[in-house]
């Protein structure tokens, strides 16, 4: 592991959940941290979470990765909710205990932004000042629904929506208007061609690392406005 990485930490997430590795990457000047979980088919050191950390440090956000209990002991399927939004409130409490200066924002990609949302809208999550949320996962491939945003009124917090305009797993016409019930709480940004891994049709002339750097730019952007807040 590199530092550019991050560096390596590990904090204990209760008995239901058990110790948990990390990794924190922390530039100079940070401005605020954001706390990122994965997605349900890949831990923390997946490509996409390597590559949108470092380009969120370029832009002086800190970010604090971590492993869901059943990633820790490579197994496939995920724990049950209860276990994963117990990691998230762990990761959290871990993230203030390293940094607790910063301004603190958490989230995830797919899975890991959805069970922060959960864990927000069941408990206000300490310190934290906003979600944000790479692809947030409203249904099942083929199988359009709204229901699994349904607890997103119960979060009270500004959230930020950044999803492909391919996202099987969250079809526009339906998540459109639910950011929409959620008033100034919520901002959606689409990324156009982009996938549910932000992947890019190569007739979109645009490279995947250019939609990344367009992404860390407006998270960065969204986090500042808010962490200066107060």
């Amino acid at each position: 592991m590199t530092s550019v990485s991050g560096k390596a930490v590990s904090f204990d997430a209760g008995d239901r959940a058990g110790p948990i590795s990390g990794l924190f990457l922390r530039p100079a000047s940070s401005e605020a941290l954001l706390v990122l979980a994965h997605g349900a088919g890949a831990g923390m050191r997946h490509s996409f979470m390597e590559t949108i950390s470092e380009k969120l440090a370029v832009s002086r956000i800190a970010t604090l990765r971590y492993q869901f209990p059943y990633m820790e002991r490579g197994a496939r399927r995920p724990d049950p909710a209860g276990v994963l939004t117990a990691t998230v409130r762990a990761s959290i409490a871990a993230a203030r205990r390293l940094a607790g200066d910063l301004p603190l924002f958490a989230g995830g990609k797919s899975m890991g932004g959805r069970m922060t949302s959960l864990a927000a809208a069941q408990e206000p999550l300490p310190a934290v000042r906003g979600l944000v949320f790479f692809g947030f996962p409203l249904h099942a491939a083929g199988r359009p629904s709204a229901d699994r945003g349904r607890h997103l009124v119960e979060v009270d917090l500004p959230m930020l929506f950044l999803q492909g305009s391919r996202d099987s797993l969250a079809d526009l016409s339906l998540l459109t208007p639910l950011c929409g019930r959620l008033g100034d709480r919520a901002e959606l940004f689409v990324v156009p061609g982009g996938d549910h891994s932000f992947h890019m049709p190569r007739r979109s002339g645009r490279s995947d690392q250019e939609v990344l750097d367009t992404m860390a730019a407006k998270v960065a952007s969204w986090i500042a406005r808010r962490a200066s807040r107060g």
